[in-house]
């Protein structure tokens, strides 16, 4: 068994591992202030975190789904921006756009260049599917290069930089299928559901009290930056590596070999950066979980959010009320996992 020529044998990486939980430790800690339940979400919010990656958010209204965007940002002490997507939402709204003005000293008008909201650390594009093809589309230089281009100059952002975005499931009114190309960037498609009745009950009791919260800021995005090299650094076997290349592949229905079930049902399967995803994912699982190595159920345990936006369901599927995460219960049956290695 092999790995990537790259290991955590350093004293300054295994201090920055031991920081990273640390520092997770203290975020879930300073989330609990205001957030109730939610774990699953939470873990994968805070992997996109640490990969560096951008999330889809998934629930109807009410769940809390800017309230916990919007609160990490806090305990981070970042840079939070929210955009509300609607119709009439326009590129330059997002971006920002050049405008003249006049200086006061000289009298002569220039092209100054007003940064848009999305220069901040964390972005939400709230309800991103409300607004057409061509104002999302302002986003996918931001959400891949993490830089802007406006009247032909490029402006960098900040680091650490997010893209979050919410969609409602439930309300199609109005609304504009985000384009398979800005749906690939993103890098969990994260489904929030409603809470047990303990929890529901424990947030109508804090909401309805007195709000006095007060975060402390254990964790900066300077950190967050060093945890997402970390991560990048940690091995991954030949096997595991395998094995997921492979898992993607066989979602694709033109792929030789591809099951009856992914023929039958699905148009396009998952693109490369699903596996590129998999893998930077398992990896900051894994350090999580205090190893340094990546398993097969670091792979298997995020298949779910990474691959439920990337495989495309054909007029059988949706006449048959398969749904996307029965797809991948059954991709997994489907791509077993190897007896020896990791």
């Amino acid at each position: 068994m092999t790995t990537q020529q790259v290991a955590l044998d350093e004293t300054d990486d295994i201090a920055l591992a031991d920081r990273l939980n640390a520092g997770r430790e203290r975020i879930l800690e300073e989330l609990r202030k205001l957030i109730v339940g939610q774990q699953d979400v939470v873990d994968q919010v805070l992997l996109s975190l640490f990969v560096g990656g951008n999330s889809l958010i998934v629930g109807v209204p009410g769940l809390a789904k800017t309230l916990l965007i919007h609160t990490i940002a806090e305990v981070l002490d970042l840079k939070f921006s929210r955009i509300q997507f609607t119709p009439d939402l326009m590129p330059s709204d997002i971006t920002g756009t050049d405008l003249v003005q006049e200086d006061p000293k000289t009298g002569q008008r220039q092209m100054v260049f007003m940064p848009g909201p999305i220069f901040a650390n964390i972005v939400l594009a709230d309800e991103i599917n409300r607004t057409p093809p061509k104002t999302q589309a302002a986003l996918l230089e931001a959400m891949q290069e993490h830089r802007v281009t406006v009247q032909g100059r490029t402006y960098a952002l900040e680091e650490p930089f997010f893209v979050f975005a919410t969609q409602n499931p439930i309300e199609l009114e109005g609304t504009y299928p985000l384009p398979e190309a800005q749906l690939d960037r993103f890098m969990f498609n994260i489904v929030i559901e409603y809470s047990p009745e303990d929890e529901e009950l424990e947030i109508v009791r804090n909401t309805t009290a007195v709000e006095d919260y007060r975060f402390e800021h254990a964790v900066t995005g300077r950190d967050i930056v060093a945890f997402q090299e970390l991560v990048r650094k940690v091995p991954v076997s030949d096997a595991v590596l395998r094995y997921t290349v492979n898992l993607v592949r066989t979602s694709r229905p033109s792929e030789n070999g591809a099951p009856d079930f992914i023929k039958k049902w699905v148009s396009y399967g998952a693109s490369v950066r699903a596996a590129q995803y998999l893998i930077l994912g398992a990896k900051a699982r894994a350090l999580v979980d205090g190893r340094y190595h990546v398993t097969f159920d670091d792979i298997r345990a995020l298949a779910h959010p990474v691959l439920r936006h990337r495989i495309l369901k054909n007029f059988h599927a949706e006449s048959e009320l398969i749904t996307s995460d029965e797809l991948i219960d059954q991709l997994l049956d489907a791509v077993p996992t190897p007896k020896s290695g990791m």
